[in-house]
């Protein structure tokens, strides 16, 4: 009877013991999951439709539809070897309205073979060396490649160089980037 007795206690005290001993199944407070940080708010960079990130300035500008002209007129001023190299460089590309709207008396001046430097000096007004993004464009003056400065100004979400405004950041380019924007913009010297 006396081991009946010892049986009988230790299962009335097995509860007590188990209530004593870790219980590897206890209940914790569930931690917070661990979350990847923030994605910052990236707007994807614009593709000119039918180039690639590997051309150069003067063949993205050529398979952009709204630089029809501007294509045009780098080939007329010899522009495209300048353009095509290394680099980097970042062109303030008039969009091909930006180009009907300057007076036809101007377009037929800068389109003569004899005014060829001019129409030159015209186009490299809308060059600046570096690869200035969007995001890298601060109020300033910069020096063009027609060694004549431009005015940038940057206001909230706009961008204006001299009186034209970005219609279209950050084209890619192989050499550098494109701003598209909507005026033609003269060097003082031929306004």
């Amino acid at each position: 009877m006396k081991k009946f007795a010892n049986f009988a206690a230790s299962i009335l005290l097995l509860p007590v013991f188990a209530a004593c001993t870790p219980n590897d199944t206890a209940q914790v407070p569930p931690t917070p999951i661990a979350t990847a940080p923030p994605v910052a708010d990236v707007t994807p960079e614009p593709v000119t439709p039918g180039a690639t990130v590997n051309e150069n300035i003067p063949d993205v500008v050529k398979a952009n539809p709204s630089l029809k002209t501007l294509s045009s007129l780098i080939d007329q001023a010899n522009l495209r070897d300048k353009l095509d190299d290394a680099g980097p460089y970042t062109l303030f590309a008039p969009s091909d309205q930006a180009f009907a709207a300057v007076p036809e008396e101007t377009r037929a001046r800068l389109l003569k073979p004899e005014n060829r430097e001019l129409l030159t000096q015209v186009l490299t007004y809308h060059v600046v060396p570096g690869n200035l993004t969007a995001n890298q464009l601060r109020s300033q003056e910069v020096k063009s490649l027609a060694n004549n400065p431009l005015n940038i100004q940057v206001d909230q979400d706009q961008v204006r160089v001299n009186d034209a405004r970005v219609t279209q950041p950050d084209i890619k380019a192989s050499n550098g980037v494109i701003h598209i924007i909507d005026q033609v913009l003269l060097p003082p010297m031929t306004q």
